[in-house]
């Protein structure tokens, strides 16, 4: 009957609640037991997910600055002289940071700029 069927199903619901939330208990507990114990262990250690990471550009005998310009506004939706600062950054002293965050968007905002020709690479913002 339609009835038995919804009572089931709301008891289906309630266990179903129940175990998410002793599932979301357990993990907080064991979550903070271990970042404690790495914490405590390894006090030296950096254990934040992941430090900044930076795009470098580089200077190139090739691309024109123009070039160079039209590219950083495109990829990165800088301004005119936004773009313009960073590629003369990179024409004055050889490189210039262009953009800062996690390794993977670092990697893909390289590979984005490999693709128009300009030569640039991965590192960590504190090994400048």
């Amino acid at each position: 009957s339609a009835i038995g069927s919804y009572s089931h199903t709301r008891e289906r619901f309630k266990f179903i609640g129940q175990y998410r939330d002793s599932v979301t208990q357990f993990l907080f507990i064991f979550h903070n037991t271990v970042m404690g114990t790495l914490t405590e262990e390894k006090s030296d250690t950096d254990i934040r997910p992941d430090r900044p990471w930076v795009t470098v550009v580089w200077d190139d005998p090739v691309n024109l600055m123009s070039y160079v310009t039209h590219v950083f506004m495109v990829l990165f939706h800088f301004s005119k002289e936004k773009a313009t600062e960073l590629m003369l950054k990179v024409h004055n002293e050889g490189k210039a940071v262009v953009t800062s965050g996690t390794r993977e968007e670092m990697e893909r905002d390289v590979q984005r700029l490999h693709e128009y020709g300009l030569w640039a690479t991965v590192q960590r913002d504190d090994e400048l």
